[in-house]
């Protein structure tokens, strides 16, 4: 077992409410309970300083982003250049320890001479510019599709850099791991860490579905959106969408429904009560990067789970799902989901989801460090 290790993330990963910091969160924590001393260097922009964090690091650092408009001029994507800090590599370099960079976000200075010799691993959150150019396709307002346009351009180009001046890198799903072994090698599958540690699956459910995310993220708008207007608007039967920042758009279209209910920012305590609490926990996704926390919530803590093939492939989870493709299939699938109580094998659950524990994710790390 190592005893240190640096860690840059993106952000600050507390409170731990959102997929990317989920995993970073519970990364820390389980590498402190395994006695690791933690350096942990975070970009300040949206979020507070957490004093959460020092229970479990040995230090903390925080740095200011740099949000200026002309850093989009800059030949290195703009959620790699606005991420860049001196202080940083100072701090550093005050030891040894090997250096994990969490997403593409963090590694400005991977490649930098001074770090030569460091063992670094990057752990991949996304296929970037895939993400970046599904954002594009997805956006109504042209200049913010432009600019992920010119985004995904960049990020294809500095993916090359980062993977090949690193020692490993961490595949986030089987599918993203492929893709990154082709490219690069050194590519090792390692899912994200989360909150849950045992499948509790509800013993009674109230009949409503439900479907959440952070509703200010582009790609989860659009699934709102197509199931509000092409799916929940067509049948008979009780929904909640929840999330934060929801956009007008939304609001409109869930308004003056009597069977959709909105729900908008609300805390994460709640949202997992009415993920529990839901019949069916339906998660469609239009994009195929990654792996999805909130799936992976529902599964170790919910019912019913209906998703698209877009939000299963490449998970390793495919077994434990329902799914459908098309307004028409989904509808099929509520309807009959209606009347079945509970999944059927609750042992399936514990066997798939083993694999997907914090502890034998923490195994597959450590192996690396």
């Amino acid at each position: 077992m190592i005893k240190s290790i640096h860690i840059v993330s993106f952000s600050i990963p507390f409170p731990a409410d959102y997929g990317g910091v989920i995993d970073v969160f519970y990364k820390i924590k389980s590498l402190h309970e395994a006695g690791v001393e933690i350096t942990l260097h975070c970009f300040k922009y949206d979020r507070a300083e957490a004093i959460e964090l020092k229970k479990y690091c040995k230090e903390v650092f925080y740095y200011d982003r740099k949000m200026k408009v002309f850093q989009l001029l800059n030949k290195l994507p703009f959620i790699v250049s606005s991420r860049t800090s001196n202080q940083l590599l100072s701090n550093l370099l005050k030891d040894q320890s090997p250096i994990l960079f969490e997403g593409l976000h963090s590694c400005a200075l991977i490649n930098n001479k001074q770090l030569a010799t460091r063992k670094k691993i990057v752990r991949s959150h996304n296929i970037e510019h895939d993400y970046y150019n599904q954002l594009a396709k997805i956006e109504s307002n042209l200049l913010k599709r432009l600019y992920f346009r010119s985004e995904a351009k960049k990020l294809k180009q500095f993916e090359k850099i980062a993977m090949n001046s690193t020692s490993h890198i961490l595949g986030i799903s089987k599918k993203d791991s492929k893709y990154l072994q082709e490219r690069y090698g050194k590519t090792v599958h390692v899912s994200a860490f989360h909150a849950y540690q045992s499948v509790s699956v509800p013993v009674q459910t109230k009949q409503f579905a439900f479907y959440h995310g952070n509703l200010g993220v582009g790609e989860n708008n659009e699934a709102a959106l197509f199931l509000v207007n092409r799916v929940f608007s067509k049948i008979d039967y009780s929904f909640v969408i929840a999330g934060n920042s929801p956009s007008e758009a939304l609001i409109k279209a869930c308004k003056g429904s009597e069977n959709i209910k909105l729900k908008s920012n609300i805390s994460s305590s709640e949202i997992e009560g009415l993920l529990s609490t839901a019949h069916i926990n339906i998660l469609p996704t239009f994009q195929s990067t990654g792996i999805k926390l909130k799936l992976l919530a529902a599964l170790f803590n919910g019912n019913h789970c209906l998703v698209n093939h877009p939000m299963i492939t490449g998970t390793g989870l495919e077994s434990l799902v329902q799914t459908a493709e098309t307004p028409e299939a989904f509808i099929e699938e509520i309807i009959r989901l209606q009347g079945i109580p509970t999944i059927n094998s609750v042992s399936e659950r514990e066997a798939v989801l083993k694999s997907f524990t914090n502890q034998v994710i923490l195994d597959k790390l450590t192996e690396l460090l």
